[in-house]
């Protein structure tokens, strides 16, 4: 079992930054994919990026792409997705999620371990 605990979200303005954080609570996520997803209100949850424990793989939705990086921190055991340039439709809740295989899936499906979720308003 995976907890997974998010933090980072928040209000911003249109064209702002924000940095979210997801690391497992009590043990290593090591072997795990991570994922980040969101949803808006009224809207399905959706694929947002994901990234490979080693680092060698990555994808992005293209909503985000050129505009949002996933990146991970061994040593703090943590994931982060850092947003930039953000837009109005950007706002949603955002989830970090975990696979425990070594390859990338863009379908919520795929991931077993989910967190709490964490609001981000992009206010235009």
């Amino acid at each position: 079992q995976v907890q997974l605990v998010e933090s980072g979200g928040g209000l911003v303005q249109a064209g702002g930054s924000l940095r979210l954080s997801c690391a497992p609570a009590g043990r290593t996520a090591s072997g795990y994919t991570m994922g980040w997803f969101r949803q808006a209100p009224g809207s399905e949850r959706e694929f947002v990026a994901a990234l490979s424990w080693s680092g060698g793989m990555k994808s992005y939705a293209d909503s985000v792409k050129g505009r949002f990086t996933i990146s991970r921190d061994y040593a703090k055991n943590t994931v982060y997705l850092q947003m930039n340039s953000l837009k109005p439709e950007d706002t949603a809740v955002y989830y970090c999620a975990a696979r425990g295989s070594a390859s990338l899936s863009t379908q919520n499906s795929a991931y077993a371990y989910w967190g709490q979720g964490t609001q981000v308003t992009v206010s235009s």
